[in-house]
């Protein structure tokens, strides 16, 4: 895995509809810019030995990461690939849909959901909006949620952004009903 960066970004709400919150809602993203291990190799048939290479590895560097970078424990998570011009979606969900990744994430935070994920492709720059859900139940309204992430210089087109986004709460101010209240 050749990693050429690493972004982190970490937003502090503190006020939300004009009115300020009890504590600061804390969202963080560690974001690495990677080369695409596909790169110039045309259509490759089997992406299981990128895979192998590498999802694991990007799991290890940014899991604890994103969670340091939190500062508290995360109730809401998610994660991203986004793929520069010269590759495709498939590249970036390669990496970010096996266990091999994602589980080192899940384990840290403790978590048992499904990972959200958003994958696209664009140019240096392009903004992605990364979604969160519940860590242990994604039937909580109050956390489904998305962060806007943009990282100025990437992807070039052999890169891929690969994001884990953590969020110690819900919403700010929310106050939607529970799901079970319309069952």
């Amino acid at each position: 895995m050749n990693v050429r960066r690493i972004v982190t970004v970490v937003e502090e709400i503190h006020a939300e509809g004009g009115r300020e919150l009890t504590r600061p809602a804390r969202i963080a993203v560690v974001a690495a810019v990677i080369e695409n291990p596909w790169a110039g190799q045309g259509f490759v048939e089997d992406l299981n030995p990128g895979i192998d290479a590498n999802a694991s590895d990007l799991g290890a560097l940014l899991a604890p990461a994103v969670l340091d970078a939190l500062g508290e424990p995360a109730e809401a998570y998610g994660k991203a690939a986004v793929v520069g011009l010269d590759g495709e979606i498939e590249h970036g969900s390669a990496l970010i849909h096996t266990l091999k990744f994602g589980d080192h994430f899940r384990k840290a935070a403790q978590a048992t959901t499904l990972l959200p994920a958003v994958e696209k492709r664009g140019p240096a720059g392009v903004g992605f909006d990364i979604p969160l859900k519940h860590i242990t139940d994604a039937t909580i309204r109050s956390h489904h949620q998305s962060f806007e992430v943009r990282v100025s210089d990437a992807p070039h087109p052999n890169e891929i952004v690969i994001a884990l986004a953590a969020a110690a709460q819900g919403r700010p101010q929310q106050r939607l009903a529970p799901l079970s209240t319309e069952q």
